[in-house]
C-alpha cells in the first residue's frame, strides 16, 4: 500500500514538475490543482448551503452601488484581458486552423502566458456574481447551472495555464472575455435602477450568444481531431468537452426561462383575446335584444277610438299609437 502511494506520488510530482510549462511553476497557485479546487468546492458549499443558511433570518443587503462598481469592474478588466489577447496573438499572429503552444521566453509567448493567468484570475472575481445572489436573498437566481459554470471554471483554466498557456485552446479565453463585456454591460445597465428596464429587452440574446460562443470553441477545438497538428489532444477533449457541457446547460436554461415564458404569454393573450370577443358577442346580443323589443307591438302601447264615417254609415275603428308621449 505505501508503494502504490508513492508511485502515485512520483507520477504525480514529475507531471506537475517536468510535463508542465516550467514558465508558470512559481507562478501564484500554479504549483499544484488541490488550493484551486479546494476554492471551488468552497464556493459551491457557500453558495448553495452555508450562505442562504447564514442570511436565512437576516434582511437582505441593499447593494446597488456596490454591483454598479463591480460590474463597471468587470467591464473594463474584461476589455483589457480581451485587448491582451489581440496582442499575445489572436490579433493576428495566431492561427484559427492550428496553433500550437509557444513554450520559448519570447515576449509575445510570454504575454499570451500572463494573460492566460491573469484570465485563471478573472474566474474566482466573478464568483462575486454568486455572492451578490446570496447577500441580497436571491437564492432563485442560484441555479445549477450557474453554480456549475462558476464552480467549474477555475479548475478548468488551471490546467490549461499549467500545461497549455496559450496555443489553440486560448481561444475559448479570448471568446468569453469579449461576451463578458457585453455581458457586464448588461448587468451594470440593469443595476442602474428600473429606469433603465425598457431598454434591457435584449436580455434573452445575451444567452444565446453564450450558446453560440459554446459552438464556436467546439468547432474549433475539434477540428483538431481530423488535422495534423501539434498540439496536445488531450486538451483538445478537455475544452471541447466543456464547450458541449456548457451548451447543453446553458441551451436547457434558455428553454426553461425563455421559450416557456413566451408561450405563457402567448396562452394568456389567447385567453384575453377570447374573453374580449365574449364580451363582444354578448353585447351584440343585447343590443339586437333590445331592438326586437322595440320592434314588438303591445296592445297597452295603444289607444282605440271609434268614430263614423257619415258617407257610408259603416262605423270603423282606428288605434293611435301612443309611444312615445307621456302617460
Amino acid at each position: 500500500m505505501a508503494q502504490l502511494i508513492q508511485i502515485i506520488y512520483d507520477g504525480y510530482r514529475d507531471l506537475m514538475d517536468n510535463k508542465s510549462d516550467p514558465r508558470v511553476n512559481n507562478w501564484p497557485m500554479m504549483s499544484g490543482p488541490f488550493l484551486t479546487l479546494a476554492i471551488c468546492l468552497f464556493y459551491a458549499y457557500f453558495v448553495k448551503v452555508l450562505g442562504p443558511k447564514l442570511m436565512e433570518n437576516r434582511k437582505p443587503f441593499d447593494l446597488r452601488r456596490v454591483m454598479i462598481w463591480y460590474n463597471l469592474f468587470q467591464v473594463v478588466f474584461s476589455t483589457w484581458l480581451f485587448r491582451e489577447a489581440l496582442i499575445g496573438g489572436w490579433g493576428g499572429q495566431y492561427s484559427f486552423r492550428c496553433q500550437p503552444v509557444d513554450y520559448s521566453n519570447d515576449p509575445i509567448a510570454l504575454h499570451m502566458a500572463q494573460n492566460c493567468w491573469w484570465y485563471y484570475i478573472s474566474k474566482f472575481i466573478e464568483f462575486t456574481d454568486t455572492i451578490f445572489f446570496v447577500l441580497r436573498k436571491k437564492n432563485n437566481h442560484i441555479t445549477t447551472l450557474h453554480v456549475i459554470h462558476h464552480g467549474c471554471m477555475p479548475i478548468s483554466v488551471w490546467f490549461g495555464v499549467k500545461f497549455t498557456p496559450g496555443g489553440h485552446s486560448t481561444f475559448f479565453g479570448f471568446l468569453n472575455t469579449f461576451v463578458h463585456i457585453i455581458m457586464y454591460s448588461y448587468y451594470l445597465l440593469a443595476a442602474l435602477g428600473p429606469q433603465i428596464q425598457p431598454y434591457l429587452w435584449w436580455k434573452k440574446y445575451l444567452t444565446t450568444l453564450q450558446m453560440v460562443q459554446f459552438v464556436l470553441v467546439m468547432i474549433h477545438a475539434f477540428q483538431l481531431l481530423f488535422i495534423d497538428c501539434n498540439y496536445p489532444k488531450a486538451f483538445v477533449w478537455w475544452i471541447g468537452m466543456h464547450a458541449v457541457m456548457f451548451y447543453f446547460l446553458f441551451r436547457n436554461f434558455y428553454n426553461e426561462t425563455y421559450r416557456k415564458k413566451d408561450s405563457k404569454k402567448a396562452s394568456n393573450k389567447q385567453k384575453s383575446l377570447k374573453c374580449d370577443k365574449n364580451e363582444q358577442n354578448a353585447q351584440e346580443d343585447n343590443v339586437k335584444e333590445n331592438d326586437n323589443e322595440k320592434s314588438v307591438i303591445y296592445a297597452n302601447q295603444y289607444k282605440m277610438a271609434t268614430g263614423y264615417i257619415s258617407d257610408s254609415g259603416l262605423r270603423n275603428r282606428v288605434f293611435i299609437d301612443n309611444r312615445g308621449f307621456d302617460e
